[in-house]
C-alpha cells in the first residue's frame, strides 16, 4: 500500500502524542469560563490549525469582542495541568521509531504547536532525541494547511518531499502534506476523513502499528 520512502514527517498532537482529547477538554472548560460553549463543530474547525487561524475562527463564531488572548492563556493553563503527570502517546509510536532506526530512515516532526511547548512535550516522552529535525509553527511564515512546514522539514532532512512519508490526523495537516508533494497517510484521531481528504491520501490507517506493517511487513 505504501511506496518506498527515505524519511517520515510526523504531525505531533493526535499522531505521536495522544493529546487532542486533552485539548478538547481544555477548550471546552476555558470557553465555558468565558461564558461560551465550545461546540463539536467549533472544535473540529480548529483541529491541527495554527493559533492565529484559531483566533480568526473563534472571533467569527463568538463575536469580535470575544477575549481570545485571555481564553487562549487559560486554555493552555488547563491543558498543561492535564499533562502534569504524563504526556500520553499514541499506540505504536515507539515500535514505529524502532523500525525507522533499524533501517536508517530519518524522522521529523512538523507541528502547529509552538517552539516553546513542542520540544518539552516530545522530550518528556523520550521522542525529541529520536528526531532528526523539528519544525514548529514558530519556524515558518505559513502554517498548515500551507505546505511550508512539511517542505521545511524535508529541506532540513536533505530529502526530496516526494521521498517522504507524511503521517497526519487532521484535515489541515493532510492538505499541507499533500500540497508539499509527500506520500500522505491519515491516522484519524477525533475526526474521520471525508471523501475530499481520502482522495489526498495514499491510505487511511487505524494507527502507527498499521503504518509500520504496511511499510515494512
Amino acid at each position: 500500500m505504501l511506496k518506498p520512502f527515505r524519511a517520515v514527517v510526523f504531525d505531533m498532537d493526535g499522531t505521536l502524542l495522544d493529546t487532542e482529547n486533552l485539548y478538547l477538554i481544555a477548550m471546552k472548560q476555558a470557553a465555558r469560563e468565558f461564558g461560551h460553549e465550545m461546540t463539536d463543530a467549533l472544535h473540529r474547525s480548529q483541529v491541527g490549525v495554527p493559533n492565529a487561524q484559531c483566533r480568526d475562527i473563534m472571533l467569527d463564531a463568538l463575536g469580535k469582542d470575544f477575549p481570545f488572548d485571555a481564553y487562549n492563556t487559560r486554555m493552555h493553563a488547563i491543558l498543561d495541568a492535564h499533562m502534569t503527570d504524563a504526556v500520553p502517546v499514541k499506540p505504536g509510536v515507539f515500535e514505529m521509531m524502532d523500525a525507522l532506526d533499524a533501517r536508517g530512515i530519518a524522522a521529523a516532526v512538523a507541528t502547529s504547536t509552538s517552539r516553546q511547548a513542542a520540544p518539552e512535550r516530545l522530550k518528556r516522552v523520550g521522542l525529541l532525541d529520536r528526531l532528526q529535525t523539528l519544525v514548529t509553527r514558530c519556524d515558518v511564515s505559513n502554517g498548515k494547511p500551507h505546505p511550508e512546514p512539511f517542505l521545511r522539514a524535508a529541506s532540513q532532512l536533505g530529502v526530496h518531499p516526494s521521498d517522504c512519508l507524511a503521517l497526519e490526523d487532521s484535515f489541515t495537516g493532510v492538505r499541507a502534506a499533500h500540497a508539499a508533494g509527500m506520500q500522505t497517510v491519515m491516522i484519524p484521531d477525533l475526526i474521520e476523513p471525508i471523501a475530499e481528504i481520502e482522495a489526498l491520501c495514499q491510505a487511511v490507517m487505524a494507527d502507527l502499528h498499521a503504518v509500520r506493517e504496511a511499510a515494512f511487513g
